[in-house]
């Protein structure tokens, strides 16, 4: 493809899955995901960090319908 020439076949992004260890740069990730109009969902830790940060956000045990295992270790 060349540089400059608009990519009309893409997939729309409406979900996103977040769930990050070393948190650098996620609350800029989220908010520009935010703001294009993707469903932000994400585990523990990460999902407090993007509320903090006034990102809305749904954790991921609304979706799964399964909540945190072993306090938290067993990751997505």
């Amino acid at each position: 493809m060349e540089e400059g020439t608009p990519v009309t076949d893409l997939i729309p992004l409406r979900r996103a899955l977040l769930s990050v260890y070393d948190k650098t740069g996620l609350i800029e990730l989220g908010r520009d995901l935010a703001d294009a109009g993707v469903e932000i969902v994400s585990t523990g830790s990460t999902a407090a960090k993007l509320a903090e940060a006034g990102i809305p956000v749904v954790p991921v045990e609304s979706v799964t319908g399964f909540p945190e295992c072993l306090d938290g270790r067993v990751k997505t």
